[in-house]
């Protein structure tokens, strides 16, 4: 989701590298444009040198990729370039003649914005293609002003209406964001220009249109689906491909499992229990939401369960001594309390480590209402730990261990909880010992191979690995939440079926 996004890919900064497929003739009426990839590096990560991109035209689709593969023949297709592993983005065109950017196609935001012209007091926008109005025989003028906000900063301009070329296809009179303000540590280490969301109208920011709504409405598609595959081969110079109207049949295999999407605004599925091997992490047993992202790089998800997965792949993040802290000083109690069946979620009350808001403690427990927490500390810490703990504990108790097992289980859970930005490092040489996690979705297992969730940093003199999963904690109702990033989505190839309210997934070719 757009609000989330940027602290994920905030770490995968890096320099801008040239390239693409020169234009050929189609013989099967379809645009793709084809682009390379390249591999991530410390420097990357770092934030090194960023270098314009250069701008490039259209190519055509080349005569090799037959319509044999494709579903519909009037789909349209646009090739992505996977980034790092991390940021896969396309070009498209904007205005008469077209002049050429690069978005991400985002599956979890709905506008599409370019940095314009008029940029002229934001750093970023110099290391960024921009819109020049003047240039453009087609441009309308809106003018009202909008902001974008993410996590890590914000964009903010004005709304304007122009062509959008994607792929083969003009969509007339599209209503975009021209940026004249970009944050600087959100957007500086992007290789992007700019982001085409995906998602629906309920989320665009000043009642924009999306460029897919426009795409249905104008009749450039005759099945109201997209389908995205992203391709993570370290090899291969294609980064992906998205198919609007249509399926290639080249990039997944067997058949898709269709779930329904849960609500409005963004593409958020019902997902089942996550099992690291055949264990169950258990806080999803129930159902937990998840939003489908193309737009986010790594899987993001609840601090207890990605403190589980972390300790189970061996993965090193920040030492949390406050979380240790609590189980030195509390354990005792804790686990006394949950033996004599005391309700969890009124356990670290007892300890004085949370307080509620409503009523007393009493009151609450008597009425049977689940009255909102505070902290004794400001952001939460000692609380949240506490809650981990409690947790961690149940779900060691389902499994039968000692006291004493579950006690060493619990603190070596505080080392692996991840840091604030993500990054959590394993031992390349221990990846094929590292166990599957597997996402439950539609009653059927979407396991995840440790070569899939695992990011590689390539060096010169050495190769340096990441944890795939970063720590997200949203509170009910909305959460428990998952974001199914890129991470996700290069192992399943994703139908995202707009006519019919779903979302199918099969395992990637």
């Amino acid at each position: 989701m757009a609000v989330i996004r940027f602290l994920l890919i905030a770490i995968c900064m890096g320099a801008w590298f040239d390239g693409s497929f020169p234009s050929t003739a189609a013989s099967d009426g379809l645009a793709r444009v084809g682009l390379k990839k390249r591999n991530l590096d410390l420097n990357s990560i770092n934030g090194a040198k960023i270098t314009r991109p250069q701008t490039t035209s259209f190519a055509r689709v080349s005569a090799d990729h037959n319509n044999t593969s494709l579903k519909n023949s009037d789909a349209e297709i646009v090739y992505l370039k996977n980034y790092l592993d991390t940021q896969y983005y396309g070009e498209i065109g904007i205005g008469s003649p077209p002049q050429i950017f690069t978005v991400v196609f985002d599956t979890g935001s709905s506008n599409l914005w370019v940095p314009s012209s008029k940029c002229l007091l934001s750093i970023t926008c110099y290391f960024h293609s921009k819109f020049r109005a003047r240039l453009s025989s087609t441009y309308t003028k809106i003018g009202i002003p909008c902001k974008i906000q993410y996590g890590s900063g914000s964009v903010s301009g004005f709304l304007s209406q122009d062509h959008v070329k994607v792929g083969d296809d003009t969509i007339i009179d599209q209503e975009f964001a021209e940026v004249t303000r970009e944050g600087l540590l959100a957007l500086l280490g992007m290789q992007f220009d700019g982001i085409l969301g995906l998602a629906f109208d309920d989320i665009a920011v000043g009642k924009a249109t999306p460029v897919w709504y426009n795409m249905v409405e104008q009749g450039y598609v005759s099945k109201q689906i997209f389908s995205l595959w992203l391709n993570r081969h370290p090899s291969s110079e294609m980064g992906g491909e998205i198919v609007f109207g249509g399926l290639d049949w080249r990039h997944f295999r067997g058949e898709h499992t269709y779930v329904p999407v849960t609500g409005r605004g963004y593409w958020q599925i019902q997902v089942g229990d996550i099992f690291i091997a055949n264990n169950s992490t258990g806080l999803c047993a129930g159902g937990c939401a998840a939003i489908v992202d193309s737009g986010t790089s790594f899987l993001a998800g609840p601090t207890s369960i990605v403190t589980q997965i972390n300790h189970a792949i061996g993965a090193k993040g920040i030492v949390s001594l406050e979380c240790k802290e609590v189980v030195s000083k509390y354990w005792n109690l804790i686990w006394d309390s949950i033996i004599s069946g005391l309700k969890p979620e009124v356990i670290c009350v007892d300890l004085g480590l949370c307080l509620y808001n409503s009523g007393t403690i009493i009151e609450s427990v008597v009425d049977g209402e689940a009255a909102d927490r505070l902290s004794v500390h400001e952001g939460g810490a000692l609380c949240t730990f506490c809650e981990m703990i409690v947790f961690w504990i149940q779900v060691q108790l389902k499994e039968k261990k000692a006291k004493e097992r579950i006690f060493h289980y619990v603190d070596e859970l505080c080392e692996r909880l991840p840091n604030p930005l993500g990054k959590s490092f394993i031992n390349c040489d221990e990846i094929s010992a590292m166990p599957y996690v597997s996402f439950t979705i539609g009653n059927r297992s979407f396991p995840l191979s440790p070569e899939q969730y695992v990011v590689r940093v390539e060096e010169s003199y050495a190769t340096i690995c990441l944890s795939g999963f970063a720590a997200l904690d949203m509170p009910p109702p909305k959460g428990p939440l998952w974001i199914l990033g890129d991470v996700f989505l290069g192992a399943y190839h994703t139908v995202f079926d707009f006519g019919n309210h779903r979302i199918g997934f099969a395992k990637a070719a």
